[in-house]
């Protein structure tokens, strides 16, 4: 079992339920993970996603950390092509000036996800490919190393000490391990894949001064209750959500897990709709831990971050207190 447990939250909408209702929900959520004993608390950047309310993670992270007092919060990921590096450095700057020693900056290489959202970023999808260029730099804006820009100084975050983190898509893993960083990879869905991933990162990992050893967070839905039929009710609006986005090009608001069951659907959808419900860890509590226990054995994981997200609040509540029962924060 991987005690260590996190929690990424994507502030997902929900049908009635309009996205600012999703924000607050996303901050009562890590008030809730800080009181189980939840190690991170992370939140995500989508941008003109009609399901995903948090396109600003570091203004979100900023609203999280001011209504928690303990747990590490940050982001799953800035995803720094979008954006210039300095800005960055200079935000999460603000933030650990803010809330010294709680800040953690996740950084992913994915850029806007159509050709639309893309033009009014400013970016294409060869920035995508700079990735490992524009992390060099952000760190360096951090610990003053960079000369690309003399005399330019990202203040207040210039010698501050802010944990970085690589999500691994694609070449993540490598680059993860050539920074010296931690690597942060899923989901458990593809668990083979996984596994060859963290191979990877460990073998190619160059210790620095951001890391002397290799450390490893891995991702992925869990959904715990009192039966398996009922964790799997939890799965059911976010499978249903992927099924729609893949078939319709849209990705909606959740429905209720009553209502998704009670579809139509053709046999494109419900074939993707079953295949999104297939491979996620989910069940009692006796039967998570075993999962997560052969996941611990595969990956050799320092950290669990949790990804689950679904229309029921109060099923998603009692999911993470088993999960945080189990083990035993």
């Amino acid at each position: 079992m991987i005690r260590k447990l996190s929690i990424l939250d994507r502030s997902r909408t929900r049908e009635g339920h309009p996205a600012p209702q999703a924000l607050r929900d996303t901050v009562e959520l890590a008030r809730t993970a800080e009181e189980l004993g939840y190690h991170r608390f992370w939140v995500s950047e989508h941008h003109s996603v009609p399901g995903v309310a948090g396109s600003a993670p570091t203004v979100l992270a900023a609203a999280v950390a001011g209504a928690t007092r303990r747990i590490r919060v940050g982001t799953g990921g800035v995803m720094l092509p979008n954006h210039q590096p300095m800005v960055v450095a200079e935000q999460f700057g603000v933030l650990e000036s803010l809330f010294p020693g709680r800040i953690d900056m996740g950084l992913g290489r994915s850029v806007g996800f159509t050709d639309g959202i893309r033009r009014a970023l400013g970016r294409d999808t060869g920035d995508a490919d700079r990735f490992e260029e524009q992390l060099a730099e952000l760190l360096g804006w951090l610990d003053g190393s960079q000369t690309a820009h003399p005399e330019v100084h990202a203040r207040p975050a210039e010698g501050l000490r802010i944990p970085a983190f690589v999500l691994a898509t694609g070449a993540g893993a490598k680059i993860a391990a050539r920074a010296g960083l931690p690597l942060v990879v899923g989901d458990l869905r593809s668990r083979d894949r996984v596994a060859e991933a963290v191979g990877t990162y460990r073998r190619e990992f160059l210790p620095s001064a951001w890391g002397p050893e290799p450390y490893v967070v891995v991702s992925g839905t869990v959904a715990v209750a009192a039966n398996a039929e009922a964790a799997r009710r939890i799965l059911v609006p976010e499978a249903w959500a992927l099924a729609h986005s893949r078939t319709r090009g849209s990705f909606p608001p959740l429905r209720p897990a009553e209502e998704v069951e009670a579809l139509d659907m053709s046999p494109k959808e419900r074939e993707l709709y079953e295949g999104a419900l297939a491979g996620h860890v989910h069940g009692t509590g006796e039967q998570v831990a075993a999962e997560l226990s052969e996941v611990a054995a595969l990956t050799g994981a320092d950290e669990l971050l949790v990804t689950t997200s679904t229309y029921d609040r109060t099923a998603l509540l009692e999911s993470y207190r088993g999960l945080a029962r189990i083990a035993g924060l």
